[in-house]
């Protein structure tokens, strides 16, 4: 039997971008695939904000605020416990070496980069460009983001590894996790050597970027740096520290 091309409102409804035509049984590995991107940024989202709203608990019982049950305000009293926590968090970080320093800016830049990177390609694939948010075109050929992503780790790196100054490492960190969020998202394009990036192929770039986000959102140097800042704004200020 000859299948012919749907017209008219039809076509438009069924259209989709290139190589997305789901084959029999297509649509269930999407949606196994879909279930797993899930989990994975379900697992990232947990373990970065775990962290934050266990250290501001830690330190609203340990450091000046007064406890919920004995705070005449509770929205002051966690004011000043996110206050005292962010305090810790500088505190930690300018006591901590270049080398850690520089791993927490890279995974900063890394999670925020991903992050936009994603939010803003979906953004164009819904509504088209929108302000600032638009696919880059030279030469009538569509740019992909990992062109830069690569250049921007390639230029960052070659300056880290080249440069004497130890103290440029953590801001070199910031344009390489830049650029290896770039690069990791469209992971699928380079591994499938197809433009893949909305099929279910490519779902395989959202699932390594979940991944690095969690791996990185361990945060065992955060943990490491936020009790260095807890040594110096808890044990040596002026509040002592409540039992």
């Amino acid at each position: 039997m000859e299948l012919t091309a749907p017209r008219g409102a039809r076509a438009l409804r069924m259209r989709r971008p290139p190589g997305a035509i789901e084959l029999p049984g297509g649509r269930r590995r999407r949606m196994r695939a879909e279930r797993r991107t899930l989990a994975l940024g379900t697992v990232a989202l947990l373990a970065g904000g775990a962290v934050g709203v266990t250290e501001v608990a830690r330190i609203w019982r340990r450091g000046s605020a007064p406890l919920p049950v004995d705070a005449a305000e509770v929205l002051d009293a966690g004011a000043e416990a996110l206050g005292q926590t962010v305090e810790v968090a500088i505190e930690g970080y300018r006591g901590g070496s270049v080398a850690e320093n520089a791993m927490l800016n890279l995974l900063g830049a890394f999670a925020i980069t991903w992050s936009i990177t994603r939010g803003s390609t979906h953004l164009i694939r819904r509504r088209g460009p929108t302000g600032p948010f638009r696919n880059l075109v030279l030469g009538g050929g569509h740019v992909h983001h990992f062109v830069p992503g690569i250049a921007l780790a390639f230029a960052a790196g070659g300056l880290a590894v080249v440069s004497s100054r130890e103290g440029l490492h953590p801001w070199l960190a910031l344009p390489f996790g830049a650029g290896v969020a770039l690069t990791v998202d469209e992971s699928a394009l380079l591994l499938k050597l197809d433009d893949v990036y909305w099929t279910p192929e490519g779902i395989v770039s959202v699932q390594i970027g979940f991944a690095g986000v969690a791996i990185f959102s361990a945060l065992l140097l955060a943990l490491r740096v936020l009790r260095r800042g807890e040594a110096v704004v808890l044990e040596e200020g002026d509040p002592p520290a409540r039992p």
